[in-house]
């Protein structure tokens, strides 16, 4: 018999069984568990993969207690922790839908007895997600990009599989990934070097960007769908980059100049207004709202870059557009005004219920994923109140977010592990847009984390699997580019 499946055998013995230690040799402690991923205190949704976890710093015989009404489940560590069988995790979660979930662990000690760590909770929101999140998996730099793919992610179970991978497309760099109103089968992406250009995948169709862009300073990036699928708001930046040799933010990446637009799908043409392509001002990160009758933009008064760079700070705006006629407002009102409040916005989106907008917030700039000081910011689009989303920030970066189509959970990206990889937090928003604590996107193997050298960049909520294969998009992009 193989090492491995003996490996899964005794796993599997392990999580199956019930047994607890005596109650005489168990010494109950008054601190909570030291766990890794921390899932303590956490809200999750009632359709999560099983929320695996280990002791941090302890080798031991430890046992995990679970109970939720009248369901118990017990499981042993085993290997790298606690491995929480499927079907019974399901039964939990259904058991404690809009309840709690109760964790008790217990760490055999030296002399045999055990001590018992306060019960802590996992609370199961009454409010389910959307299935799938896609995201680009890559290292997290800026100049190589050897290995680097789409990828779509169960939330459900532990399956991740490639939407498109670089490799079939000759090895270039792809980027800015964006699904219409979370729908898998309409969504695009841009390609860099080989086969450079941007590409729409509508169901098993696949279409290039035809129209002249002779006009623009650069390559459209940073796209926004338009609820009815016939526009997408892009973003055009001359973009450069700088390292610094002695700060925490290891990377700056500005804009020279930028502008944004609105594609047309169907006519194939791009759409401008002054107010969005003004030279005293950069313009970046367009976001249509749920009704399309709104585009949100960050803008900034230009400055000489890049002797200024710390001086350009982003305000967050909006202006009118008419789907029917193409045509946008005259008007531009301003949300949040970096000229009083002296920061920075970046990455606007609304949720599709149209009640809130999350925006991430920083000193300076707008590209705050290499910002330690990034945190999100919620708007109510109701009263235009403005608060801090203190449940989700930590002391290194939060940037890049989306909701799930039921606008009840939100994914961002933070740097909040090690300061240097981007992982995908998950965190519940109730009606009134308060956020429980997040939790990290959970993996069959504890130490997943640990080991994986590359970053989660651009996390997207779909509601269900990409089904057009990547190797018929790959094809497909080669046609269209020959």
């Amino acid at each position: 018999m193989s090492k491995r499946l003996i490996y899964a055998l005794a796993v599997a013995l392990c999580a199956c069984t019930h047994s607890l230690p005596d109650s005489h040799r168990l010494q109950n402690l008054p601190q909570l568990p030291k766990i890794v991923p921390d899932y303590v205190g956490v809200t999750v949704p009632p359709n999560i993969a099983p929320l695996n976890f280990r002791l941090d710093s302890f080798s031991g015989r430890s046992i995990a207690l679970f109970e939720a009404g009248g369901e118990k489940v017990a499981v042993k560590s085993a290997g790298d922790g606690f491995h929480i069988p499927a079907a019974k995790w399901r039964r939990l979660l259904q058991t404690a839908q809009d309840g709690d979930i109760s964790v008790t662990v217990m760490a055999c000690r030296h002399d045999g007895k055990w001590n018992s760590y306060r019960p802590f909770s996992i609370h199961v929101a009454p409010d389910s997600i959307d299935p799938y999140i896609a995201c680009r998996i890559i290292a997290p730099g800026y100049e190589y990009w050897g290995a680097m793919g789409i990828y779509q992610r169960n939330l459900e179970t532990f399956a991740q599989t490639p939407v498109l991978e670089n490799r079939m497309l000759g090895g270039g760099c792809m980027n800015c990934h964006s699904f219409c109103m979370q729908n898998p089968d309409l969504f695009m992406f841009h390609l860099r070097s080989n086969y450079a250009g941007t590409f729409i995948v509508n169901e098993a169709d696949v279409e290039k960007l035809s129209a002249k862009t002779d006009r623009l300073a650069s390559n459209p990036v940073y796209p926004s769908w338009h609820p009815s699928g016939k526009f997408i708001a892009f973003s055009v930046n001359v973009t450069k980059q700088d390292f610094h040799t002695n700060n925490p933010n290891r990377i700056e990446v500005y804009d020279m100049e930028s502008d944004v637009v609105v594609y047309d799908v169907e006519r194939q043409e791009y759409l401008r207004c002054p107010q969005l392509l003004s030279r005293q001002a950069f313009e970046t990160f367009p976001a249509f709202s749920p009704d399309g009758a709104t585009l949100y933009f960050c803008t900034a008064a230009a400055r000489s870059i890049p002797k200024e760079y710390r001086d350009v700070h982003y305000s967050l705006c909006s202006i009118a557009f008419n789907p029917e006629t193409r045509t946008f407002g005259a008007t531009v009102d301003t949300l949040y005004n970096a000229r009083v409040n002296g920061k920075s916005v970046s990455f606007p989106r609304v949720s599709p219920d149209g009640k809130f907008l999350v925006f991430t917030l920083s000193e300076y700039g707008n590209f705050s994923i290499w910002h330690k000081d990034a945190d999100l910011y919620i708007i109510d689009l109701q009263n235009d109140t403005i608060a801090a989303m203190d449940a989700l920030n930590s002391p290194d970066v939060e940037s890049y977010h989306s909701w799930s189509s039921n606008s009840r959970w939100l994914v961002f990206s933070s740097r909040r592990l090690d300061g240097l990889y981007t992982r995908p937090f998950i965190a519940h928003i109730d009606a009134a847009g308060h956020a429980a604590k997040p939790f990290l996107l959970p993996q069959k193997n504890t130490d997943y984390y640990d080991w994986l050298m590359q970053s989660y960049n651009i996390p997207e909520f779909i509601k269900g699997k990409v089904q057009t294969r990547g190797n018929r998009i790959a094809a497909k992009v080669k046609q269209l580019s020959n």
